[in-house]
């Protein structure tokens, strides 16, 4: 099928659309390449999917309405997987505009022309971050998630919102996807482990928040993947045994909507997973030892037992295996001698 890939350019998209053309989709992959990390690396991940014939790209803005609706007219997808979006707790701090713009904005032109266009499903990008204050663990989409602890996660909540909206009033069949703590070969600079490995290779110290009370749900990229396209190939139906009675947040009586869980469901502490680290890049680690960061949680632990029930999504990669291989990721890209 013909696929719309929103942030193409980003960590998970990338390796989303690799995964598509090895099976023979066509993708049209949208992203505006935005400054908000290094560019260099966007580029360097668009120059993976460029060299395939099944490849379009489409380097524009999905914030801006009439470009969305041409890309639509143009190319018919028949899905859409929405993974374009403004990331990170810590920076919705200082720029709270931006993240309504792309998260609300942008996903709003993108539910608009699902709806104009008779798009078969969307899967989009939700975050693990909507349970904001909840601390009944493990986190269940079956349990309410109504307390966000920073705009970035009330962006997303939002997105989840939305895409209800269009499921109940267009029947356009949305399904939501939390993401646990994505990590692995080329991913974010803005993310723990990466700059972790890169103070710790250049001798600085790495910041340890809640002095090291933390535990993550850490989860790699390519059983995240695995599960994007499992779930993308069977959009969601109507529970038919939903009741406002006792309304269940991850389904819908009244249109095709669902939101999972994707996660390892195995979090891990923070310290441990730097000592993963440590041994894999033979360093010991220097430590600035500070206090919780406003937004934050404490811990976050996925339950995806619906994801495997459903669709038989079981992630079996290793935090030792998965770190190890974003070391090697590493030192190979940026060309570092051990």
């Amino acid at each position: 099928m013909k696929v719309l890939v929103t942030g193409t350019a980003g960590f998970i998209g990338n390796q989303v659309e690799l995964s598509l053309l090895a099976r023979g989709d066509q993708v049209v992959g949208l992203d505006n390449v935005t400054p908000y990390y290094d560019v260099s690396l966007k580029e360097a991940r668009l120059e993976r999917v460029k060299p395939h014939s099944g490849f379009v790209e489409a380097r524009t803005d999905f914030t801006d309405q009439t470009a969305v609706d041409e890309l639509f007219r143009e190319h018919r997808p028949n899905a859409v997987i929405n993974l374009a979006a403004q990331a990170g707790v810590r920076y919705s701090l200082e720029n709270p505009r931006s993240y309504m713009s792309s998260n609300i904005d942008g996903f709003l032109n993108i539910l608009e022309a699902c709806r104009e266009f008779g798009t078969e499903h969307l899967v989009y990008a939700s975050s693990s971050s909507v349970y904001g204050a909840n601390t009944a663990m493990p986190f269940s989409e079956h349990n309410s998630a109504e307390h966000p602890l920073s705009l970035y996660a009330a962006s997303k909540k939002s997105g989840e919102m939305m895409a209800h909206c269009y499921g109940y009033l267009y029947g356009v069949p949305c399904t939501g996807l939390r993401f646990f703590t994505v990590y692995g070969p080329w991913g974010r600079p803005d993310m723990a482990l990466f700059l972790f490995t890169k103070a710790i290779l250049e001798g600085r110290p790495i910041d340890v928040f809640n002095n090291g009370e933390m535990r993550r749900d850490f989860t790699y990229i390519d059983d995240i993947v695995e599960g994007v396209i499992r779930v993308l190939d069977r959009p969601p139906a109507v529970n038919a045994k939903w009741s406002g009675d006792l309304p269940d947040p991850a389904s819908s009586g009244s249109g095709p909507f669902g939101v999972f869980n994707i996660g390892r469901g195995a979090p891990i502490g923070l310290m441990s997973f730097i000592e993963v680290l440590e041994t894999k890049l033979g360093k010991r680690a220097q430590m600035n030892m500070l206090p919780m960061q406003p937004g934050d949680v404490s811990e976050t632990w996925a339950d995806t037992s619906d994801l495997e029930r459903e669709f038989g999504y079981r992630p079996t990669t290793s935090v030792e295996d998965g770190v190890g291989a974003f070391v090697d990721w590493y030192l190979d890209f940026y060309g570092v001698k051990e």
